[in-house]
């Protein structure tokens, strides 16, 4: 019952949200603005976010392959030394 409940609220949650997101039209503003007459705001190039983004994943990535080889050489490791065992108590 209550998990129903919690689930109902967020779902009325993720839909309702688009609406409180939309921001009600500008009542000063009647109508086309050109960019000119716009005053002049701080603006950040995206390249070098694009980039930095980019090069954090790429890293991200990398440490993550770099885990799974260990880990995997570890297993190889423990299998041949499994084997080994094996060929010991054969003979």
């Amino acid at each position: 019952m209550v998990r129903r409940v919690f689930n109902a609220l967020v779902g009325m949650l993720l839909v309702a949200g688009p609406l409180w997101a939309q921001q009600p039209p500008n009542a000063g503003q009647s109508g086309f603005v050109p960019l000119d007459s716009m005053p002049a705001r701080e603006q950040i190039p995206a390249a070098p976010l694009l980039l930095s983004s980019y090069a954090f994943f790429l890293v991200l990535m990398l440490f993550y392959l770099w885990t799974i080889w260990r880990r995997i050489g570890k297993v190889e490791r423990d299998m041949q030394d499994l084997e080994r065992r094996q060929e010991t108590v054969k003979r």
